[in-house]
């Protein structure tokens, strides 16, 4: 699957509509960056069922913005529209395969249910 480029525009209706999106914050500046796209690109076109997508933050600052992204190139990982994992730094693409394998193992059951149990838990502790 190609990688898509994500801006406003997009970027919600990608998230709402698949249920695993891989979403890489870049810069084209940034040499770290420039040094992942190719593992970024190699392990999209192996995961047919994962969305691979691409934020260009210096275009998109704005969505960057939203999310915090400090430092670049940074990894954002969506379940079912939940924010799973997001983290700055380039991967090698064996510790890539691994984040995306423990991802996609990941009980959404159990994520939503926790989540749930906080928002309960700050519901009665704000009241």
């Amino acid at each position: 699957m190609a990688v898509i480029e994500l801006d406003g525009t997009n970027f919600e209706q990608t998230i709402q509509d698949n249920a695993f999106v891989v979403v890489d914050f870049w810069a084209p500046w940034c040499g770290p960056c420039r040094s992942f796209a190719p593992v970024y690109d190699k392990v999209s076109e192996d995961l047919t069922d994962v969305v691979f997508a691409k934020i260009n933050t210096e275009e998109q600052q704005e969505i960057a913005a939203h999310f915090h992204i400090r430092s670049i190139p940074t990894l954002m990982i969506f379940r079912e529209q939940i924010i799973i994992f997001s983290q700055p730094g380039a991967l090698p693409e064996s510790q890539f395969r691994d984040l995306l394998a423990k991802a996609g193992e990941l009980d959404m059951l159990e994520v939503k249910r926790q989540i749930a149990e906080q928002a309960q838990t700050q519901a009665s502790g704000s009241a």
